[in-house]
């Protein structure tokens, strides 16, 4: 099917551009969504009729995201979930509780502008995407953790996702790493002690 972009659909054209799409994605999102017209003629002059309006309309809206975008373009956004030792969250993380999690934050953003390919299932920073604008997009940090605790710890780069046995078992290595170290030099402390009390004695018999 052929249609007229009412306005800039990424990977597709620019407003105004008239472009053949699949009939089933015309349908359910192109034309569903008023992103565009079906290519017939009274529709070509329908948008020549209206394109002044929509050319206003979307440099006023692009303003608008980009005012946007420098304050929420990098952001950081905490959600703390359930999850196992291994880090896999018992459910996920959606669109729907981002876009949530985003407006909490002051920012007025849909789920159909967050471009989360699928829903996030495990403990860690994640990027994801998000279109303000046809024309503008930023990128928001989401940062999935059990606590606040070990958000922070998220955040500073630190793999949590370890079992605990094996941090013991790193603990235990390093404990015994340091008293090896230590050890030899104890010994000949020790020795040289001896030694010195020995040629005492022996001094005393002479």
């Amino acid at each position: 099917m052929e249609v007229i972009l009412l306005e800039r659909v990424a990977k597709l054209g620019q407003m105004g551009e008239t472009v053949r799409v699949k009939d089933g994605f015309a349908r359910n999102f192109l034309l569903a969504k008023g992103k565009a017209l079906r290519a017939t003629t009274e529709n070509k002059a329908r948008y020549e009729g209206m394109r002044k309006d929509l050319e206003a309309r979307n440099l006023q809206d692009r303003g608008e995201a980009e005012k946007i975008s420098g304050k929420l373009d990098g952001k950081t956004f905490v959600v703390l979930r359930q999850a196992s030792e291994t880090g896999q969250l018992f459910g996920s993380v959606t669109t729907r509780d981002l876009a949530m999690l985003v407006a909490e934050g002051g920012f007025q953003v849909n789920r159909t502008q967050i471009a989360l390919n699928a829903p996030i299932k495990t403990i860690g920073q994640h990027k994801v995407p998000v279109a303000l604008h046809p024309e503008v997009e930023v990128t928001i940090v989401v940062n999935v953790a059990r606590n606040a605790e070990e958000a922070e710890r998220v955040a500073r780069g630190e793999d949590v996702t370890v079992r605990r046995t094996a941090a013991e078992e790193e603990r235990e290595q390093a404990a015994a790493n340091a008293e090896a170290f230590f050890e030899p030099g104890a010994k000949k402390d020790e020795d040289e002690g001896e030694e010195q009390a020995e040629d005492g004695d022996e001094k005393k018999k002479d």
